[in-house]
């Protein structure tokens, strides 16, 4: 198996919300010919893997190919970009980063008014994103036109990094993460039939996920997610939500969701057998596909299977290998429990 060069190769790809297409095309050409592929008009990738037997219950798992990014709203005489965010990114993850702007990938940077250049009640407060320009050396306006047009997106420019011991920091593991092992899964023969749908835009309102449901119209559903770890210093113990290396984490109520009780205990039970490392995301917080997925039709069991990552939604999230791989052997060993 070869899970973390897979996550690496699909953190590398440009994927902002409503731009997922290189993202979608590398995991197409990752996929086997026993897949059989559709893209509906939303640009999901709907998989089908055909397994040994049909299963239980038509079964679909599910992760998000878009990151969190910015979009182009103007151009100033200057030559600098205006712009927004696209998805849930705080100011402090910001000002200073190194992005890709625009199909052309070019480089820039995130900036402000100097702080020497600052007065009074500025120095107190950081800018706003609205406030912060992205700067890609362009001399003046028309020479920004060029390259730039507003509607274009940006994204964090930072690499895939290991570091420490066992840990990795790369942009957009929220959620290559549960892309990565959805590829894994559909490379090797299944017990059961499984769908995978690879969603967009999860990051602006669930809209992908909202679309797959819809079509594959399953009984349970699976959602692998990236999702918040507060396990820092000067966080209070209860207060963490999560840790990083305490293994997969599973939800009983997020945002937007009320997870299925009774699948909830099952994959309690599946990872206490199969020994897998499994903990409690203990915070009513955030959300994921799962709320759409959820309440799809007739409405569907849902479940949520995290890799617990720190500084979620910035250039450099920081997850573990072996929670990665918890989240795999569990969603591995939840489709076996469906044949």
């Amino acid at each position: 198996m070869e899970l973390m060069q897979t996550l690496r190769q699909l953190c590398a790809l440009r994927g902002v919300s409503g731009e997922e297409d290189a993202v979608r095309e590398g995991i197409r050409g990752m996929l086997g010919s026993d897949c059989a592929t559709s893209v509906d008009p939303m640009g999901n990738l709907i998989v089908f893997k055909k397994g040994a037997t049909p299963g239980k219950a038509k079964l679909m798992v599910s992760a998000h190919m878009d990151e969190v990014g910015f979009i182009i709203t103007g151009i100033r005489e200057d030559g600098t970009l205006r712009f927004s965010a696209v998805g849930g990114i705080i100011s402090t993850a910001v000002l200073g980063r190194r992005v890709t702007v625009g199909p052309k990938g070019l480089p820039g940077v995130i900036s402000a008014k100097p702080i020497h250049l600052q007065k009074g009640s500025e120095r107190e407060n950081l800018p706003e994103i609205d406030d912060m320009v992205i700067d890609i050396g362009a001399k003046d306006k028309a020479t920004a036109e060029q390259q730039v047009t507003p509607g274009d997106t940006a994204c964090f420019d930072e690499p895939f990094m290991p570091f420490g011991k066992g840990l990795i920091a790369s942009r957009a593991l929220d959620d290559r993460v549960g892309c990565a092992v959805m590829v894994e899964l559909c490379r090797k023969p299944l017990p059961c039939d499984v769908w995978f749908t690879f969603v967009t835009c999860e990051e602006v309102g669930l809209r992908g996920a909202e679309a797959a449901a819809f079509t594959v119209a399953p009984e349970k559903a699976i959602v692998l997610e990236g999702t918040t770890a507060s396990d820092l210093a000067g966080t209070p113990a209860d207060e963490a939500v999560c840790r990083v290396g305490g293994g997969a984490v599973l939800s009983f109520m997020d945002r937007a969701t009320i997870y299925d009780k009774e699948f909830l205990r099952e994959a309690e039970e599946v990872a206490r057998k199969k020994e897998i490392p499994c903990q409690r995301k203990l915070a009513v917080a955030g959300g994921n596909d799962a709320g759409a997925i959820h309440k799809s039709r007739g409405g569907v069991k849902t479940l949520a299977v995290s890799v617990p990552c720190r500084y979620i939604h910035t250039a450099s999230c920081v997850a573990s290998e072996e929670d990665i791989l918890a989240v795999y052997r569990l969603a591995e060993a939840l489709i076996e429990e469906n044949a």
